[in-house]
């Protein structure tokens, strides 16, 4: 069934919706959450809040467009608060680690108004700076610092050496240093 059906179900308010949604995401979406709490009972809860979560925020959006995204960005919030729930270490690491990997390239954080404004530009800047890279390049920071892939997945999923993965994204992280500091960024 295509996204825009299983919208116009859950603006009907017909539990049809949520079948339809995990048949066609489920695993996807899974997936997500996997990445992020490595345990197969929790991801399975968070998959299932996420449905409940998008059967209350549709109506009112409309994610026609982008319903996988929509939903991909509720599992993923779910998915990081019961690792702060739970307190996972072993998960904290892993998110410290790629925390440590874009610190290398973007500006720290103050807790002025400006620095309120900063970051809205600052993500602007961010989604301007991934639009320029090819589809592939893109896509393979994606699922790193969004779907928090490890590198032997990415390397897996692109066809190329786990060599080849890190060496990709350490050039992208340079890259996108160096288009922030030609923005104006101190990092």
């Amino acid at each position: 069934m295509n996204d825009e059906k299983i919208i116009s179900l859950y603006w009907k308010r017909n539990e049809t919706a949520i079948k339809e949604t995990s048949k066609k995401y489920g695993k996807k979406l899974k997936t997500v959450s996997m990445n992020i709490v490595q345990n197969i009972p929790t991801a399975e809860e968070c998959e299932n809040d996420t449905y409940l979560e998008a059967w209350n925020s549709i109506p009112p959006h409309e994610p026609h467009n982008y319903l996988f995204a929509f939903l991909a960005r509720i599992i993923r919030h779910i998915s990081l608060n019961r690792c702060k729930e739970q307190n996972t270490l072993k998960r904290n690491a892993f998110v410290c680690e790629l925390s440590n990997e874009l610190e290398e390239c973007i500006p720290s954080p103050d807790d002025d108004i400006n620095a309120k404004i900063d970051e809205i530009t600052l993500k602007n800047a961010i989604n301007y700076f991934l639009a320029s890279l090819n589809e592939e390049k893109r896509r393979i920071f994606i699922r790193r610092y969004w779907y928090m892939d490890s590198i032997k997945d990415i390397a897996k999923h692109f066809s190329m050496s786990e060599s080849n993965a890190k060496t990709t994204l350490f050039r992208i992280r340079s890259q996108m240093k160096e288009f922030l500091v030609k923005e104006g960024y101190d990092i």
